[in-house]
């Protein structure tokens, strides 16, 4: 079963040049943690998205695939 891409946090990250070990340590998360959500195995929260997106400087919006 393909797993259903939520998140573009991945991407958003490559864009800016920011790595996944730099956003745990701003969030003070387990870089497996971040690891997880950039391959859209799980989901961050949505409070969790808003403190990501002001991190990146981005709207929350675009941390999130459109849907259909």
């Amino acid at each position: 079963m393909k797993s259903i891409q939520i998140n573009r946090l991945k991407v958003v990250l490559v864009e800016q040049g920011r790595t996944g070990k730099w956003l745990a340590t701003q969030l003070g998360k387990d870089p497996s943690t971040i690891s997880l959500w950039c391959s859209n195995k799980i989901q961050p929260s949505l409070e969790m998205l808003d403190k990501i997106a002001t991190l990146l400087d981005v709207d929350r919006r675009e941390l999130i695939n459109k849907s259909k």
